[in-house]
Formats: structure tokens, C-alpha cells, sequence
């Protein structure tokens, strides 16, 4: 899959609430599988949703690390989720990638997930992660770095924002970000909601 310039760890040193809409049209690869960016969240570290929120631990030491790395956990004791540490090292705010258009290594991602319909490869951030063979070993490592690759977006997405999704604290907060008019998100926009299938 042909594509732009690579992004570096320097894209990601700056304001959480300016990268994660930034994200939005920007291929994310794992060794080659992957697909384009259509849904992130953004969490800052005085955000009482964050991880980081009170303070280092041994689950979210990556967050206080440089940006530009991958800080990966588990949800509910079930499904991995892939962030992206950004801001000043020890800010500790990160962006959660949420969904995907997948465009590369469809079959190895339909073999991982035990599906055939592309619309939920990697509507959802677990679905990602499993798709994408994501796990606990990708924690920390650098986003500009194999096995992790991320491309430019090549033209300028038209993005909605809504309210981050299974959260209850400051669950009112606008910081999901969406490719308007996306089937693989995963979940409708308010007032923009996505394509039929």
C-alpha cells in the first residue's frame, strides 16, 4: 500500500487535543497489517478518565515516558488497547485508537479475528488490537519503529467529535474524534453518525 511520509516521535510532542484530531486519515501498521486511522480519544493527564490521572504505576509507566511510543493494557482483564503517549515527557496523556478502515493485510487480520466481514476487523479498539496482533509485548515501543509504522494522511479528513465511550467519569467531554461518514467506526457520531455497510 503506497503511501506518504512516516511520522516521528516529534509529531507527537505537543498537545494531546492537537494530535488525536490529527490522527484522524493517518495509516497505522503493525509489520505491514493495518489501515487508516477513523476514530481516536484523547486523554489528558489532568482528565479524571485518564490512566494517569493519579499519578506513575507499574501498568501505566509508558504514559509518563517520552512520546511518540505505543502504551498498551488490558481492558477488563480482556481486550488490549493501543495509545499513543503524547505531550513533554512526563505529562502522561495519550491518544487511544479506537477504529480503523482496514486496507492491508486483510487476510491475516480476518484469520486473527475469526471473521470475514471487513466492517468489524477493527471497529472497536480491542477488535484492533487483535487484528493487528497487538498485545502486552508492544508496550513502549517506539511508533516510528518496526514492527510500527505510521503513514501522513494524504488528504484532509472532514472530522465530527463526540463523547468518549465506556467511561463514567468526565464521560461529558467531546474528545472522541471520527471520520464523518465512516462505516468502521465503532460507533455512530452524534449528529454525523456513520455510512451504512
Amino acid at each position: 500500500m503506497p503511501r506518504s511520509a512516516r511520522l516521528h516521535r516529534a509529531f507527537f510532542d505537543r498537545s494531546v487535543h492537537e494530535v488525536a484530531p490529527d490522527l484522524i486519515g493517518v495509516a497505522f501498521m503493525i509489520d505491514g497489517v493495518g489501515g487508516i486511522i477513523v476514530e481516536v480519544e484523547a486523554y489528558h493527564h489532568a482528565d479524571p478518565a485518564a490512566h494517569s490521572y493519579r499519578g506513575p504505576t507499574a501498568r501505566n509507566a509508558v504514559m509518563f515516558g517520552p512520546p511518540g511510543r505505543l502504551y498498551v493494557y488490558r481492558s477488563y482483564g480482556m481486550h488490549w488497547c493501543a495509545n499513543i503517549v503524547c505531550e513533554p515527557q512526563g505529562s502522561a496523556s495519550a491518544v487511544l485508537i479506537r477504529a480503523l478502515e482496514p486496507t492491508a493485510g486483510l487476510d491475516i487480520m480476518r484469520r486473527r479475528r475469526g471473521l470475514d466481514d471487513v466492517r468489524l476487523l477493527c471497529s472497536g479498539p480491542g477488535r484492533l488490537c487483535e487484528a493487528l496482533g497487538i498485545s502486552h509485548a508492544h508496550n513502549g515501543l517506539a511508533v516510528d519503529r518496526r514492527p510500527v509504522a505510521l503513514h501522513a494522511r494524504e488528504t484532509t479528513p472532514e472530522i465530527g467529535t463526540g463523547p468518549r465511550i465506556g467511561i463514567t467519569r468526565a464521560a461529558e467531554l467531546p474528545w472522541r474524534y471520527g471520520l464523518k461518514g465512516s462505516r468502521f467506526l465503532s460507533k455512530p457520531l452524534p449528529g454525523a453518525g456513520s455510512a451504512s455497510p
